[in-house]
This record gives structure tokens, C-alpha cells and sequence, in this order.
């Protein structure tokens, strides 16, 4: 089950960076990215999150739990 849930943190880890890169390639990333010289916050929060799921759910699904006697 601990694999499972991981995983499933770790897949949706994957579709928040997805979204983040398409947030980044958007308009108004593009004309923030003009002004200010970064993309806007959205698309960095969803890229830093998504990162952040993806190690997470891979943490979790790699831990092995107490052997079942």
C-alpha cells in the first residue's frame, strides 16, 4: 500500500511540473519574463511543487515497512 500512495504523490509530483512548464510558456510568463526577467510565480510555485512530489512519492514508495511474520 506505502508503494501505491508513493507512487501516486510521485505521479502527480510529474503532472505539477508538466503544468509548470506550460504555465512558464504561456503569455504572461512571457511578457513578466520581459519585465522582469523570470517567469511568473505560478509557473515557478507549480515547478517547485511538483519537484518537491516527485522526490517525496519516491521516498515514500522506496521505504520498505516492517517485515509481516
Amino acid at each position: 500500500m506505502q508503494t501505491f500512495v508513493g507512487a501516486v504523490i510521485a505521479a502527480l509530483g510529474v503532472l505539477l511540473v508538466l503544468q509548470g512548464l506550460n504555465a512558464s510558456e504561456s503569455i504572461s510568463s512571457e511578457i513578466s519574463r520581459v519585465f522582469t526577467g523570470s517567469p511568473t510565480e505560478k509557473s515557478l510555485w507549480l515547478l517547485a511543487g511538483g519537484i518537491v512530489a516527485v522526490v517525496v512519492g519516491l521516498a515514500i514508495a522506496s521505504v520498505r515497512g516492517k517485515p509481516k511474520t
